[in-house]
């Protein structure tokens, strides 16, 4: 949606395919971080995207067995936004999708599942697509192919490009738990000796992630509901007294936590992007904050040419991943030593072993509570990355300057 904007923006004649008919989904990871939200000012849509129900985190706090640790400080980060937003996915799409609708050479089409490449001469023309809808099956003519459709791409499965797999320790369970008016506010972490849970404020509920065992879903799921419901209850006592509300398995959904990157991003007529190109752990939540860099990225270096010749040469594609590749695999490699170091050893012990837990808290947290500025690095790890990009200037819209949200916003 963020790519599609832009290069209507440019001018450019774009269509964007959405297999669904909204975005109303369960989306998990719903962070917008301080680089995406500095990037909406610049496309004058702060001030709709600061009306939308949100909460806000001004830092990241874990709750470790020997004690409660602050790792990152938003408000030590440069610029105006000194937080990152726990917004509605859906919310979010729904204001691109209306902004960039007010283009005359934007065009959306739902329930359009892509099902395969249109290709002339070894050269990618556009797609198949099939209406979910009428079931009818059509083709799509394009000068240019962007896959965006995430880590189970279709059009990365159609394209040939290799990828490769770096190993992950752990997939995690997805599930609701209710949220009483009295619980803390934003957003935590709780670490223990053989399992880790994220808990994330939507108001009325916890969207909560439970780390287990890469591979272990199945054993797990076999044991019953009431095995999740008595782990969860010891590692977070915050919500002991409602895990029953976890009737049955069916209340969790397992992502297949995977972490790769392709070798190449592009062939002629092509180009990858976001998870279609490299697929994200969830460590540091920064997945969909990348995916709106490359977006701009690859708006800013493909919109003037196709806009001025109606095509992009297979030298102007690799531009984009020259200019993406580096943060991508550092932030990555950032994601691989936190699954070796942290994880990895964490996730080998069995939670019901009875593993006495740690009295105190470990050294980086030490040093961190002794010197606070520290907080201030994986701020800007997580909240701007490293290499931030920003709107063209051709793209950029005025707006009046953003005020604070309403009431309806809290911070923690």
């Amino acid at each position: 949606m963020v790519l599609g904007l832009l290069l209507a923006r440019a001018g450019v004649q774009v269509t964007v395919l959405e297999k669904h008919p909204d975005f109303l989904r369960d989306f998990r990871g719903d962070t917008v971080h301080p680089s995406t939200l500095t990037l909406l000012d610049e496309l004058g849509l702060g001030e709709r995207f600061a009306a939308l129900p949100q909460r806000r985190m001004q830092q990241l706090r874990a709750a470790l067995d020997g004690g409660t640790v602050t790792i990152a400080d938003f408000t030590r980060l440069p610029g105006r936004h000194k937080y990152i937003s726990l917004v509605p996915q859906w919310d979010f799409l729904d204001l691109l999708a209306d902004a960039a609708a007010a283009e005359p050479t934007f065009t959306l089409i739902r329930n359009a599942e892509v099902t395969g490449l249109l290709r002339a001469g070894g050269k990618v023309t556009g797609v198949r697509w099939t209406d979910r809808v009428s079931g009818e099956r059509h083709e799509l003519a394009a000068a240019l192919t962007v896959g965006c459709d995430g880590r189970r791409s279709a059009v990365r499965a159609s394209s040939g490009l290799r990828s490769r797999s770096f190993g992950v320790p752990m997939d995690v369970w997805w599930f609701r738990l209710p949220r009483l008016a009295d619980d803390p506010e934003g957003g935590f972490g709780r670490f223990s000796t053989g399992h880790f849970a994220v808990m994330i404020d939507r108001g009325d509920y916890w969207q909560c992630a439970y780390l287990i065992r890469k591979g272990s879903d199945a054993v797990l799921r076999a044991a019953g509901i009431d095995t999740l419901r008595r782990r969860f209850a010891r590692l977070v006592p915050l919500v002991a007294d409602r895990v029953d509300t976890l009737e049955s398995f069916d209340q969790v959904q397992l992502l297949d936590v995977r972490l790769d990157r392709l070798r190449r991003w592009s062939g002629d007529g092509l180009l990858l992007i976001g998870d279609a190109a490299h697929a994200m752990s969830p460590v540091g939540g920064v997945g969909i904050n990348l995916a709106v860099a490359d977006a701009v990225a690859a708006a800013r270096l493909l919109g003037p040419p196709l806009r001025a010749a109606g095509s992009v040469t297979p030298a102007e594609l690799r531009r984009v991943q020259t200019r993406r590749l580096w943060p991508t695999a550092v932030t990555q490699a950032v994601q691989r030593l936190a699954h070796k170091v942290i994880l990895g050893r964490a996730l080998a012990f069995d939670p019901d072993a009875g593993t006495t837990p740690s009295t105190g808290l470990p050294r980086p947290a030490r040093l961190m509570e002794r010197f606070p500025a520290l907080r201030g690095i994986p701020a800007r790890l997580v909240g701007i990355g490293p290499l931030p990009e920003h709107a063209p200037s051709w793209a950029r819209r005025p707006e009046a300057p953003v005020e604070e949200p309403a009431a309806d916003t809290s911070q923690t």
